[in-house]
């Protein structure tokens, strides 16, 4: 276990991390700075690799998007829905392939319901971060 720490976490950086779903890409929080920073899964600096191997307390690797838990969260926003219309637009936008850029562009002309799933969506992503901290025994000063 680790010491309780507070940290000071720029988090808007951090939910970047949290929200990003590029597989190039991975990034890390750095226990002693607070820094969040990214490099590419492909780095082939053998030195960084082995530096961060080493030091596996100090540098995090933060979790990856979770887009299972996207699509629940989307599901979830669909069925609490009282317009029926748009309930049944994004129900069939849900079930195609590439229905996460669907329901924003069909949510786009929903100003009011838009709003209301990207403040869910913060919500929970807020939620998912904060407890990823507290698993590390981390605790910034100012949370959100």
């Amino acid at each position: 276990m680790h010491a309780l720490r507070n940290l000071e976490i720029v988090w808007e950086d951090l939910m970047e991390a949290f929200e990003n779903g590029d597989q190039d890409l991975i990034f890390f929080l750095d226990r002693e700075t607070g820094e969040v920073f990214s490099v590419p899964a492909e780095y082939e600096d053998e030195s960084f690799w082995d530096e961060v191997a080493s030091q596996e307390e100090r540098f995090l690797e933060i979790p990856p998007f979770d887009y299972g838990q996207e699509r629940q969260l989307v599901h979830a926003f669909i069925q609490r829905l009282t317009n029926e219309g748009l309930k049944a637009m994004l129900t069939r936008a849900f079930s195609g392939q590439q229905s996460h850029g669907r329901l924003h562009e069909i949510l786009a002309f929903y100003p009011e319901e838009h709003e209301r799933f990207q403040a869910i969506r913060e919500a929970f992503l807020t939620d998912r971060a904060a407890h990823w901290l507290e698993e590390h025994d981390i605790y910034p000063p100012e949370r959100f």
